[in-house]
């Protein structure tokens, strides 16, 4: 009983759009991770190195969750923008939420970045797929069949 109840919960949450989210949710923290050390080493705030770094993420985020994790092949200037839009913005929630975590936790707290680095952007890992499977990427069900 407790094995197929284990095993319907596998199939929801692993399956390939669960996996390719996962695999582009590294990346595009890799992306995150290898410009926020660039701007410090500059000599840039950590306030600063995290907005610069988050934008880029973003972007890379946007590109590669559109086509190869949600297959949102939709280019027409409006909806495109309406994804942009939509994603930029929820993006921005988590991103608030990152440079405030991060201000927060080396500058007020005292800790090693780099732990709050990994913390704060495992969360934002989180909360960024939920928002792009509710609110940006989801399929209309009119027109993919489901009701």
């Amino acid at each position: 009983m407790l094995r197929e109840k284990l095993g319907i919960l596998w199939r929801k949450f692993v399956n390939r759009e669960t996996v390719s989210y996962l695999v582009f949710g590294v990346l595009t923290t890799l992306v995150d991770w290898l410009v926020y050390p660039l701007m410090r080493w500059f000599g840039h705030s950590v306030a600063v190195s995290s907005t610069a770094s988050w934008a880029a993420a973003v972007l890379f985020a946007f590109i590669t969750n559109k086509l190869f994790v949600f297959k949102s092949f939709v280019f027409r200037p409006g909806p495109l923008a309406k994804e942009f839009v939509s994603f930029v913005s929820c993006r921005a929630l988590t991103g608030l939420f990152t440079i405030g975590a991060m201000v927060f936790i080396v500058d007020i707290m005292g800790w090693n970045e780099w732990i709050g680095k990994v913390a704060v952007s495992a969360i934002s890992l989180v909360l960024n797929y939920i928002f792009s499977k509710l609110f940006i990427f989801r399929k209309d069900a009119k027109k993919s069949g489901i009701r």
